[in-house]
């Protein structure tokens, strides 16, 4: 699409440094986790389970920022709003998402909670299962939404993550008002079904008001939302609520309804799947990012899919490909 805002995209979200090891199936079982889930921790399990893990690596983070972090990789123009503390990893994460081009001006907290960092434990089979614990990022006030960036860009998308914590959910419905009061469009992934199960009836209502105006989600994360295992009738019940549903399905590729009309893709084909760590992420970049470009559905989905191919195919949730050369290549 052609336009004059000076963003393409402004996301809001948790600002984590990631830290991933290499874990068997003994150690997921040990430990009393579901294998392929998130929860939140806090700071006490934060530090056992670190000393628990294998040898890691720290990488930023966040899954709206991973987005953007694609998006940019992409060329598209993105800014982002979230709270890191002024500590080691805060700097990390700062830095990181400045050289991938995402304009992010957020101050550090001076004091307080920490930086999050979410401990990821991959498994052989590329499983990721992740412990949050969310420190200064489930900080963000109100006070730090920047208005005239949300008000400049064309869509605003928002993590479902970040609607737990009480503080960061009341910034985040200010930020839904000054985009739609701006005549912008409003973005939102379900993020995982435990936010579902807690918030359910709040994205509910927003949906049934129409403050949606594209809702990203994958199979299971659709069904929480309908109350219902049956995939079609989820699908089915929401996709008359939203302008633009996305739902990603796995191996079994991904799905867009608008106005009626349903376009589905295939997954990319990849020998091995090494790391899911950011595949939800990766595929809203290349989707968001094909309609910035003004691409029909159907290659939006494709974009999507390409990039979620990539970031499988490695360690990590920020890309260590050409992301751009990529896209141009499938889409030749």
């Amino acid at each position: 699409m052609a336009s004059t805002a000076r963003f393409d995209v402004v996301a809001i979200g948790n600002a984590i440094v990631d830290v991933l090891a290499r874990a068997d199936d003994a150690l997921i079982e040990a430990e009393g986790l579901t294998k392929g889930s998130m929860r939140l921790i806090d700071a006490d399990e934060a530090t056992r389970l670190y000393a628990a893990m294998g040898p890691a690596i720290e990488v930023s983070g966040g899954s709206a920022a991973n987005t953007l972090a694609g998006m940019a990789a992409l060329g598209e123009r993105c800014a982002f709003i979230g709270q890191v503390a002024d500590d080691q990893l805060g700097h990390v994460f700062t830095h990181d998402l400045r050289a991938l081009g995402v304009a992010y001006e957020t101050p550090a907290l001076k004091e307080g909670a920490p930086t999050a960092r979410c401990l990821i434990l991959v498994t052989p089979d590329g499983q990721r299962t992740m412990n949050t614990f969310l420190g200064a990022s489930h900080l963000l006030e109100q006070a730090m939404i920047d208005e005239a960036w949300i008000a400049d860009s064309e869509i605003l998308y928002l993590e479902g993550y970040l609607w737990d914590p009480e503080l960061s959910r009341a910034a985040m419905r200010r930020a839904i008002d000054v985009s739609r009061a701006a005549g912008r469009k409003v973005a939102f992934t379900l993020s995982d079904a435990f936010i579902i199960d807690r918030h359910g009836a709040d994205f509910r209502t927003l949906i049934a008001e129409g403050l949606f105006d594209i809702l990203f989600a994958n199979e299971v994360e659709i069904c929480a939302l309908a109350e219902t295992e049956d995939f079609e009738a989820a699908v089915a019940k929401v996709a008359p609520q939203v302008p633009l549903l996305v739902v990603t399905r796995g191996a079994d590729g991904a799905i867009a309804l608008q106005g009626g009309e349903r376009t589905e893709v295939g997954a990319e084909p990849i020998e091995t799947v090494v790391d899911t760590t950011g595949a939800g992420d990766l595929f809203a970049a290349g989707f968001l990012s094909g309609l910035a470009e003004g691409r029909p559905i159907r290659d939006c989905l494709t974009m999507g899919a390409v990039c979620a191919r990539e970031i499988i195919a490695q360690v990590g949730p920020r890309a260590q490909v050409d992301l751009k050369a990529k896209v141009a290549e499938r889409l030749a």
